[in-house]
């Protein structure tokens, strides 16, 4: 699955423009295959890691890969992303076309070695080599702006992880080793465990982005071709989330429980906050990538109620945002592909001339919104009833942003879908193309099979949510059913007994 992308991309450049385009199409076909035969072969309550290669030492760091369900999940999330990138490219990139498609191979590739690396800074490189791609596809095919954005995007990631790197060298000092599963075990100073959560807790929280670390995003989205904004919000951003489920919370369980109030107090406020700020937005993208922030939050609330349902919910929320904001993403693309502006006020009445396009939007809008029946329920639901057992306060004011977020969607899509069609250039709009619906209609289905029978993306990862759960409760004051998160913040608290 590295392989293929990889070799890919070194023939994108020596190709057409035509033959790259169907080039990287059919490498990330072939890796969506071979992600489906990896999901259909991961055994459920099997061994921790599966489908581990371990290449041995090379130098300052071994090859060692591997996967448990929360990897699994993510790799699947990108694999499945991929191609609806591509086809999205399709016309809309004209210039430079055999470059732009190594860029997204490329990012293929870096992806799945993050979720799939086993060495610490084997993690490092694959985590940190994402940014130069994703760096050029805003920089050379964005917006007029496009060079502040990917220089802001550059900066604010890179700066947070420099920290990180010294923390990892800490810690390979300290245990011996730079191997992922023994780190896992390793019982780290409680001293030394603050530090070292923050200086991960400093890269995770732009990555993700955390308010207040996030205001490179707005900027980014908004520059970036439309394929660049659906990897970057569907992929990307989850990066943070994943760091904070394979590092922070099992490896410094200790202060992660100390420091608790920290990520539930900012993650609360961007909740509200970003929603406000999405609410009087006038450009499309700029609304989603606010509206961006303010779902993340609710995966980090139900990360650090560390008990099963907030952890499960904060994984669907991660894999229903990436599937549900890439769409939304897709969406604006669509029109802005006709029309070349992202102004909300330039639209209205497209139910009328484009009706197919009028039915996909609203399900994404609801989807979005946490419709019953559609992903974004799911994993809302989980991530609150995590959180209520922990604070009720925080669960309220996650409730309030929950309430906006349905209102600045239903706002956006009155705005642009409904109304008098008055505007020439709007009734001259088609409909969607065969080619739009093969990529809309796919990320549908998945968002209503998640909505349905979220069992099947729960199944993979229970028996890792109930490891973690152990490794936290090493954390935990002895006859507490819940670490000390709930004591830590001074804020009113449910506790419930735990059930098994």
């Amino acid at each position: 699955m590295l392989a293929i992308p990889a070799i890919a991309a070194v023939a994108c450049l020596f190709s057409s423009a035509q033959g790259a385009r169907w080039i990287a199409l059919i490498a990330t076909l072939v890796d969506l295959v071979l992600g489906i035969g990896l999901w259909t072969s991961y055994d459920i309550g099997g061994a921790q890691w599966q489908f581990v290669e371990d290449a041995g030492n090379l130098g300052i760091f071994s090859w060692k890969l591997g996967i448990d369900g929360f990897a699994l999940l993510l790799v699947m999330l990108s694999v499945f992303l991929m191609p609806v990138c591509i086809g999205a490219s399709w016309v809309a990139v004209t210039n430079r076309v055999q470059e732009y498609m190594a860029a997204f191979l490329v990012t293929e590739v870096l992806m799945i070695g993050t979720f799939a690396a086993q060495d610490l800074f084997l993690f490092y490189i694959f985590f940190e080599a994402g940014l130069i791609p994703m760096y050029l596809i805003i920089g050379i095919w964005g917006g007029v702006n496009r060079i502040y954005a990917s220089y802001k995007f550059f900066l604010y990631t890179l700066l947070g992880s420099v920290l990180m790197l010294v923390a990892m060298l800490w810690m390979a000092n300290f245990a011996g080793t730079s191997d992922i599963p023994t780190l896992l075990r390793t019982d780290f100073p409680v001293k030394a465990q603050t530090f070292l959560w923050l200086a991960f807790f400093a890269s995770f929280a732009v990555k993700m982005p955390m308010w207040p670390f996030h205001t490179w995003l707005p900027d980014a989205h908004v520059q970036a071709p439309t394929a660049g904004s659906v990897i970057l919000a569907g992929v990307l951003l989850k990066l943070g989330g994943y760091g904070f489920l394979r590092f922070s919370l099992p490896m410094f369980p200790e202060a992660s429980a100390q420091l608790t109030w920290l990520v539930l107090g900012l993650s609360a406020i961007a909740v509200i906050y970003t929603s406000l700020v999405a609410l009087v937005q006038s450009d499309m993208k700029k609304l989603i990538a606010y509206s961006s922030v303010a779902h993340m939050a609710i995966v980090t609330i139900g990360l650090f109620a560390f008990n099963r349902q907030g952890i499960e919910g904060a994984m669907i929320v991660m894999l229903s945002h990436g599937l549900v904001s890439a769409a939304l993403f897709l969406c604006v693309g669509v029109i802005y592909d006709r029309l070349h502006t992202r102004e909300i006020s330039r639209y209205g009445g497209l139910a009328i001339n484009m009706p197919r396009y009028a039915v996909l939007f609203l399900f994404f809008t609801m989807a979005s919104i946490g419709l019953p029946g559609t992903s974004g329920f799911v994993g809302e639901f989980l991530s609150l009833a995590g959180t209520y057992r922990v604070s009720t306060v925080i669960t309220l004011l996650c409730t309030t942003g929950i309430i906006l977020g349905a209102a600045y969607m239903l706002y956006l899509y009155r705005r642009v879908v409904f109304g008098d069609l008055t505007k020439d250039d709007v009734r001259a709009m088609p409909d969607l193309s065969l080619r739009e619906i093969a990529l809309l209609a796919p990320i549908a289905a998945v968002a209503l099979w998640m909505g349905v029978y979220p069992e099947s993306f729960l199944a993979p990862m229970r028996k890792d949510v109930a490891t973690l759960q152990a490794r936290i409760a090493r954390a935990t004051p002895a006859g507490d059913s819940l670490p000390t998160a709930g004591k830590a913040i001074a804020l009113p608290a449910t506790h419930m007994e735990a059930r098994p």
